[in-house]
């Protein structure tokens, strides 16, 4: 009471505020106001209390007979409550002891004694003290008085033992009450009935109605009690015993409620953050359902950190945010031409969406399919096309994806679920409308967990993109804005469906001056600047640049380039990390072989001199143009044909084929018919352990097989490439370009090539048909009379 003595009465001041003189059944005492609890007759209690004028009261009665009036609140939320916020009628009590629970509470030991309703106040600043009127009880008819309590007893026996379970022996000293006024004022207080009724109870000074009024609360409480019994049956017969766990949350959460926790803060930022996205109104619906249910749950539910995981990916996920495209066409122009040299095609396509998006304000992203040997640029490409559209760039590889959740995602229902890797790019790019890279789309593959080719259906067609459903969402995201580019070595191994959806673009590999233009602009000071050299240490002359790409690389794109120019670097590098002032280091063409010793490709890997038997091919792999050889061996037999090299089917088709066709034109051809029938010929294609396929190499195969069989020799300066029929007939192939480039990097000058593709040449650099021949033959004979000596 340290801080508010100054306000509780000293004895002096209590003896001046009794008034003595009083009529008989007229009581003047200090007034308490109760708040949560009603006081009866013939009842003992505690009743803790805090406020100064409770208090002061308290001190009052202590000093004089100890009798004190309680009169319950109405409205326990009241602070400081007057008169008119209790109810008029009371409790006299007599105040036992006084004992202190905290700095500014006690606690209060009261026994009821009798009923009172109040005539007048005196109000004081410290406390009240009231005029009262005692209330008597009336007795009715003794006998009904009897027959009343009887049954209200047997049913508060009956039905209300279990609430003093804890305390058998309150129990039996309500029941054993003789007199039905102090039963009911016992049973009452100790029963769960709400304040207003226990009031109404204590109001009600006629026995006989008490008894009616009590039997009739005693009746709906059971009502309520059987009621509560069912459902609390019904409860646990429809939940598992792990249930209980989740009703000790519930209650928990409450007690959270109750403690102020930060939960509806939390709840009420989620709600605002959801409603801010602009979903449409089945996702918002769908989304907010799953708030809803979360805001149900305990935070240590584990279903509560599943939703939430949720909600965080659909606040993380950009729905209308939008990176702003580059304006200038010339911008754009001028970006992609800083950081590749060719690769004409993409970058004019590039353009032209820009361009057509800058005339109609909307258009979906275009998806694009780059087709090209290793380290021709198709994944570099996309990083620039991002730079000059000014968006972000996803990059997703699809080498060896097998399962198709990877592109649709999980369900939400499994452990450890996710979204698939589009929306995950998605939210990484920050944007609806990036530049989506699926890298090595072509190396796709499919097991028991799915297709993701089949899954990639959705994602790559634009009319169903606008809707694309992963599973671990479940709505709708657009995906109608991204800018997809895929790449593939090859298009052999793409589904036919897939491929349908995609705009594709061959990227061929490079000629000898364009891979000096690309290292001498791009690859020499990159990798200068990746070894901490600047060109004041180092320098490639053409010439240098030129010897490493013949004697070091074989390849149609510059991967291999790139590491051998970043080994001289390193050299060159070492030598300046011990020595600042070492000199600067120029590479020429005869200091190569200083920085990479011996060379690894010495040049024409072909044998130029005319033999019989053998004739070059052209071939088209994944890793750009080729050169082959085919060798031819008879010997004498009984017609057995014999195919080497690890050829496959295609290829050993076109070998049957070409000597059919051989075989069926004999004597036109200047072919002893006899020969087939006592020879074998033996077909072989060298390096043996590398795999081969294709068409293309039916008119190789049936000039190195007439040539074995005639003995005529074969221009080997010349290659040739073509499929063939059962008459002759030349048919078209592809990879003109790479086969030509492959060509002309072995020094080859004349190339042979169907009708049908001439014009394909046009496609060829310059500085390839100006070098190299090129004859379109439609029948083989005139691969014979061109080639044959």
């Amino acid at each position: 009471m340290a801080e508010k003595e100054t306000n509780v009465l000293n004895e002096t001041e209590i003896a001046n505020k009794v008034e003595p003189t009083l009529a008989s059944n007229i009581v003047r005492l200090p007034m308490m106001a109760v708040r949560g609890k009603v006081i009866f007759p013939n009842v003992y209690t505690t009743i803790d209390i805090g406020r100064i004028k409770s208090l002061n009261a308290v001190n009052t009665a202590l000093k004089g007979d100890k009798l004190l009036l309680c009169l319950t609140q109405k409205d326990s939320a009241v602070e400081s409550p007057e008169l008119s916020d209790l109810y008029e009628i009371g409790t006299v009590v007599k105040v036992g002891t006084i004992g202190k629970v905290s700095t500014d509470n006690f606690r209060v030991t009261i026994e009821g004694l009798y009923r009172v309703k109040v005539l007048c106040e005196y109000k004081e600043h410290d406390y009240f003290y009231v005029d009262a009127e005692k209330l008597e009880s009336e007795t009715g008819n003794a006998v009904e008085t009897e027959a009343y309590l009887r049954v209200v007893k047997d049913s508060f026996k009956e039905n209300f033992a279990s609430y003093f379970k804890s305390n058998r022996d309150t129990f039996a000293s309500i029941y054993n009450m003789l007199d039905a006024d102090n039963f009911i004022n016992a049973a009452t207080f100790n029963l769960k009935f709400k304040e207003a009724e226990k009031q109404e109870i204590l109001e009600i000074t006629n026995v006989l109605t008490r008894l009616e009024k009590f039997a009739v609360m005693l009746s709906v409480e059971n009502e309520i009690a059987k009621t509560q019994k069912i459902i609390t049956e019904k409860v646990k017969e429809s939940v598992e015993t792990n249930q209980k766990e989740f009703y000790l949350r519930e209650q928990l959460k409450a007690i959270h409620e109750e403690l102020g926790d930060d939960e509806e803060k939390e709840h009420e930022l989620l709600l605002r953050q959801i409603k801010e996205k602009g979903l449409d109104a089945e996702s918002e619906e769908k989304v907010l359902k799953e708030l809803n249910r979360m805001s149900r749950m305990n935070t240590a539910s584990p279903d509560y950190t599943v939703i939430r995981s949720y909600l965080d990916w659909i606040i993380d996920l950009p729905f209308n945010k939008e990176s702003v495209d580059t304006e200038l066409l010339s911008e754009c122009t001028r970006m992609l031409e800083e950081d590749h040299f060719g690769l004409e095609k993409v970058k004019q396509r590039i353009v032209e969406y820009l361009a057509v998006l800058k005339l109609t304000k909307s258009l979906r992203g275009p998806i694009l399919c780059l087709v090209g040997p290793p380290g021709v640029g198709k994944t570099s490409i996309a990083k620039s096309v991002a730079r000059a559209l000014n968006r972000k760039l996803v990059r997703m590889s699809l080498g060896g994806v097998k399962d198709e959740a990877e592109i649709r995602g999980h369900r939400k229902t499994y452990i450890g679920a996710m979204p698939g890797r589009i929306i995950y790019g998605m939210k990484e790019s920050g944007t609806i409308n990036p530049v989506f890279l699926l890298d090595e789309i072509d190396k796709l593959s499919s097991d028991l967990r799915g297709d993701p080719a089949s899954a990639l259906l959705e994602v790559l067609d634009p009319e169903q993109n606008p809707t694309f459903r992963d599973r671990y969402l479940e709505i709708p995201y657009d995906l109608s804005k991204v800018m997809f580019i895929t790449t593939a070595n090859s298009t052999d191994t793409i589904p036919a469906p897939l491929l349908d959806r995609m705009e594709v673009i061959e990227i061929a590999g490079y000629t000898l001056e364009e891979k000096i233009q690309i290292a001498k602009r791009y690859l020499v000071p990159k990798q200068a600047k990746l070894n901490g050299l600047t060109s004041k240490n180092v320098a490639f002359t053409d010439g240098g640049i030129r010897a490493v790409i013949e004697g070091y690389t074989a390849e149609a794109g510059v991967r291999k380039l790139e590491q051998k120019i970043a080994e001289v670097c390193r050299k060159i590098a070492t030598v300046y990390a011990d020595n600042k002032n070492y000199p600067k280091q120029t590479v020429t063409k005869t200091h190569v072989t200083e920085f990479l010793g011996a060379l690894k490709y010495l040049g024409d890997e072909i044998d130029f001199k005319d033999e019989i038997g053998s004739a070059t091919g052209l071939a088209y792999t994944t890793l750009g143009g080729a050169a082959l050889t085919i060798e031819v061996a008879t010997m004498k037999g009984k017609g057995n044909l014999s195919l080497t090299g690890k050829l496959g089917e295609v290829m050993q088709e076109s070998a049957k084929a070409a000597i059919t066709y051989i075989r069926s034109h004999a004597e036109e051809l200047g072919v002893n018919a006899e020969i087939f029938e006592k020879t074998d010929i033996h077909v072989h294609v060298p390096e043996g352990a590398v795999p081969k396929d294709g068409p293309s190499a039916g008119i190789t195969l049936a000039t190195a097989i007439y040539s074995a069989l005639t003995g005529k020799k074969v221009k080997r300066n010349i290659a040739m490439t073509g499929e063939i029929t059962l008459r002759g007939t030349v048919l078209a192939i592809g990879g003109v370009k790479e086969k030509a480039l492959a060509a002309y990097r072995l020094g080859i000058k004349t190339i042979i090539i169907p009708k049908k593709n001439e014009k394909d040449l046009e496609e060829l650099p310059a500085e390839i048909r100006g070098k190299i021949k090129f004859i379109g033959v439609s029948n083989v004979k005139k691969v014979f009379d061109t080639v044959l000596n």
